[in-house]
Order: C-alpha cells, then sequence, then structure tokens
C-alpha cells in the first residue's frame, strides 16, 4: 500500500462490483417500467450517467482533504480519473448513434453517420448529447495532460455540464422550472454518490478516512436536502396525478427511487451517527470504512440506473 493508496486489486473489485449492480439494477428497471423502458438505451445512459458522477466525485475529492495533503491525494485519483473519464467520453459517443436511431426510428446498426451528425447539430436532444460527450472527452484529456493543476477546478465544472447537459431537454424541456429542479437535483445526488465512490477508490489508510470524512458528511448533508428537494419539485411537474405513481411505467420507476432513495438517507444517517464519530477519532480501520462505503455506494448506483431509467422511458 504506497501513501494510503487504495490497492488495484481493491479498485478492479470495486469496479467490476459496480459494474454488476449497474446491470442488474438495468434489468430491474426494464421490468418496472415494460414496455416503455428500451433496455439498451437504459442501460448505455446508466453507464454514461454513473460514469459522469465517478468522474465529477474524483475531481473534486482532493478538496476533502487538508492543504498538506490535498496534492497526494489528487495524485492517488490521479489514475482512475483518466480510466472513468474515458468510460464515459466512449459511452456518450455510443448514446449519439443510438439517440439518432431512436429519433430516425431504424435500427441503430443501420444509422449513417451524416443521420448522427445531422441528429446532434439539428435537435436540441442532439446538441445536448454533443455537449456531454464535448465535456466529457475534455475531462479526459485535461486529467491525461495536467492531472496535478489548478486544472482541477475547470475539470469539475466540465463535469457538472456533462451531467446536466441532458437534464434541460428531457422529459421537462417544456417546464424551465422543473427542468431546473431536476437539474440540481441530478448534481447534488452527482456529488453526494461521486465524491463517495471517489473516496473508495482512493483512500484505504486509517487517517485520512479520518480527515476526508468529516468533510465529506457536512457535504453530503447538504446535497441531500438539497436533492430532495430538486426531486420534488420535479416529482410534482412530471407527474399528471398521484395513480401515475403506480399506473404507469415512468411512475413505477419513481416511486422505485423514492424508496431508495429512503433507504439511503436512513443509512446515511446511520452512517453519520455510528460511522463517522468511530473515523474521527481512528476507531474505525480502513477495511470497515471502505466495507461500509461500498454497500453505500452500491444502494447509490441503483438509484442512479433508476433515475437514467427515467430519463429514457416514455
Amino acid at each position: 500500500m504506497v501513501g494510503g493508496a487504495a490497492p488495484a486489486v481493491t479498485r478492479l473489485r470495486t469496479g467490476l462490483g459496480g459494474a454488476a449492480v449497474v446491470l442488474a439494477a438495468a434489468v430491474l428497471a426494464w421490468a418496472l417500467a415494460f414496455p416503455q423502458n428500451p433496455f439498451g438505451t437504459s442501460l448505455v445512459r446508466a453507464i454514461a450517467d454513473c460514469g459522469a458522477v465517478v468522474t465529477l466525485g474524483l475531481t473534486m475529492v482532493p478538496w476533502l482533504d487538508v492543504d498538506r495533503h490535498r496534492t497526494q491525494l489528487a495524485d492517488h485519483a490521479a489514475r482512475p480519473l483518466i480510466v472513468v473519464s474515458a468510460l464515459w467520453a466512449v459511452s456518450e459517443l455510443v448514446r449519439l448513434p443510438m439517440s439518432a436511431a431512436d429519433a430516425a426510428g431504424v435500427p441503430v446498426l443501420r444509422v449513417g453517420v451524416g443521420t448522427t451528425v445531422e441528429f446532434a447539430m439539428d435537435t436540441a436532444a442532439g446538441r445536448a448529447g454533443l455537449v456531454c460527450a464535448v465535456a466529457a472527452v475534455a475531462v479526459c484529456l485535461l486529467a491525461v495532460v495536467a492531472p496535478r493543476s489548478s486544472a482541477g477546478v475547470v475539470m469539475a465544472g466540465a463535469a457538472a455540464v456533462g451531467l446536466t447537459g441532458r437534464t434541460l431537454v428531457g422529459h421537462l424541456s417544456e417546464d424551465p422550472l422543473g427542468g431546473a429542479a431536476v437539474a440540481v437535483h441530478a448534481l447534488a445526488a452527482a456529488v453526494w454518490c461521486g465524491v463517495l465512490a471517489a473516496l473508495v477508490l482512493t483512500v484505504s489508510h486509517r487517517g485520512r478516512w479520518a480527515r476526508v470524512l468529516p468533510r465529506f458528511s457536512q457535504m453530503s448533508l447538504v446535497c441531500v436536502v438539497v436533492l430532495v428537494i430538486g426531486g420534488l419539485g420535479g416529482a410534482v411537474a412530471a407527474l399528471g396525478s398521484p395513480v401515475d405513481l403506480w399506473a404507469t411505467g415512468y411512475g413505477r420507476l419513481l416511486s422505485a427511487k423514492v424508496v431508495l432513495t429512503v433507504v439511503l438517507v436512513t443509512l446515511a444517517w446511520r452512517n453519520r451517527t455510528v460511522w463517522l464519530p468511530a473515523a474521527r477519532t481512528h476507531r474505525a480501520a480502513a477495511d470497515v470504512s471502505g466495507r461500509r462505503s461500498r454497500v453505500e455506494l452500491a444502494g447509490m448506483a441503483v438509484g442512479l440506473t433508476l433515475a437514467a431509467a427515467l430519463a429514457v422511458t416514455g
């Protein structure tokens, strides 16, 4: 173990476990919203969104440590940031022709480059997808050429733009207030989930957990309040009546997401009252902190996948 960096094997297991959770959650979302939820489109969206969320978290995680150790934590985050942002960029580039094929009403294997370019340039959804792809590529390139410079702020800003780019052209595109509420909700959820994922990928030393966890706890409390308020605003704007919560595929997905959010908030509060005091006083071993964070992160991955499914469910 070098400088408290999470071992490569732990990162690999975390990535494989996360992929399995996202796949299982995508199947669940498809079953809840069948036949309105297109499985392939939903899964690719979930991969892209999870990649964007973890990318944002990795750009932000160094700010949780004290000044003396911040550069070291940024170094530990540099390699995972390149890998995850590359995954995000590839998935966004895959999504463009898939979205173009859906808009044109043709199979994705038959959509041409010209149709994809036309979709990306001439439609609001296409331009939003292009912005997301450009943001992902920009973060990846910056992570390669300037992982330790002031580009951290620029990378975080680009990741935030890429995360919120599609929320304003989805189901609530004709309702500016509802769309803004969903964008705020998505960004707050991304910070909460993404930074926790970044901690799992970069922290394996008890002393660092003691330093960063209290700051993460304060930040996550604000994020939870904002995401709940934004989510309520978006749900009110999206639903025609309470009956839609179980009578439509979109409503059933939203109901599942609400239930999961309650579970996650409860778990986060328990961690705040039990895990945080122990970690702050160095009484929680690093493997205990890692295990607790991975359990919470698995629930977050399910929530992000359900949110991705909501975005593409008709």
